[in-house]
């Protein structure tokens, strides 16, 4: 029993009428996330980073060479507004983990680079982010681990589409 077992027999017991079948699932991925990411959040802290820069850092080294993307793309990539992230880069440029300088191509356009720094930051902080991960999931078996990653993908595809 865990404690959203204990607020779902509270619910049955003051709303028997109600379908709660859903709270159970909802309740468990909403505390989940909760405690994760502030576990995530303690390993981007290590390396100096909150978990918007590290977003955008992994998303630059995610890119080919020379990993820089237009503010644009990494909008798309990221779902973020162009305030949220001019934000996130300035202060990533502060940093000295990106650049941003004009498209060559396109003077009208901004690029933005991970600098050296940035790139070595990055390596080692999602080296560090995907054992933190694993550590996350270790109550459950790889089997578990795989049902529970088609269950989710299943569900966010549900929620694209609205």
């Amino acid at each position: 029993m865990d404690a959203v077992d204990r607020i779902l027999d509270q619910w049955r017991q003051a709303r028997p009428d109600l379908d709660i079948s859903a709270m159970g699932p909802i309740g468990r991925l909403s505390r989940v996330f909760h405690y994760n990411s502030g576990r995530l959040n303690e390993t981007f802290a290590r390396h100096g980073v909150n978990a918007a820069g590290f977003d955008v850092l992994a998303t630059l080294r995610r890119s080919p060479p020379p990993h820089a993307l237009s503010p644009g793309a990494l909008m798309a990539s990221m779902m973020i507004t162009s305030g949220t992230m001019t934000n996130r880069i300035e202060q990533l440029a502060r940093q000295g983990l990106v650049t941003r300088t004009a498209d060559p191509n396109d003077a009208r356009r901004a690029v933005v680079k991970l600098t050296k720094k940035g790139f070595d930051l990055i390596d080692t902080a999602v080296g560090e982010h995907v054992e933190t991960q694993k550590t996350l999931l270790a109550a459950l078996s790889e089997d578990e681990i795989a049902t529970l990653d088609g269950a989710l993908r299943k569900l966010l595809k549900a929620a694209e589409k609205d």
